[in-house]
């Protein structure tokens, strides 16, 4: 084996996580102590929170605060940056139930934007 994946390997770490992010997002609806448009805004307003767990962890990490010293790993990092990942995803799930396709169409777009359209035709 040479390490790489097949298609169908990407397709089922791809179907595995949207399951997971459905599963967040019903666990989170019934879960969830305040609702209508007050819980849809605090769902996003979570985002912020991660992303200031991010700067957290990477100024630990740096040890930038000279009275905590270092306090973060790079590997905190990681993890912060994957909270907020998984946070986004499940906030676009709140907005729509085809968060999947939402959030692949704009990629899509912005890779068109940013790195041309695809090469026309293959030779395999």
């Amino acid at each position: 084996m040479n390490g790489e994946g097949t298609a169908a390997d990407a397709a089922g770490a791809a179907d595995g996580l949207w399951r997971s992010v459905d599963d967040l997002w019903t666990w989170l609806e019934a879960a969830s102590p305040v609702g209508g448009r007050e819980g849809l805004l605090l769902r996003m307003l979570k985002l912020s929170e991660e992303v200031g767990e991010v700067a957290e962890a990477v100024i630990g990490a740096v040890g930038q605060n000279p009275r905590k010293g270092v306090t973060h790993t790079w590997d905190d990092v990681r993890a912060e940056l994957c909270d907020v990942a998984l946070t986004a995803l499940v906030a676009l799930r709140t907005l729509t139930p085809d968060a999947r396709g939402t959030f692949e169409s704009h990629v899509a777009g912005v890779a068109r934007r940013s790195l041309g359209p695809p090469a026309s035709g293959s030779d395999a």
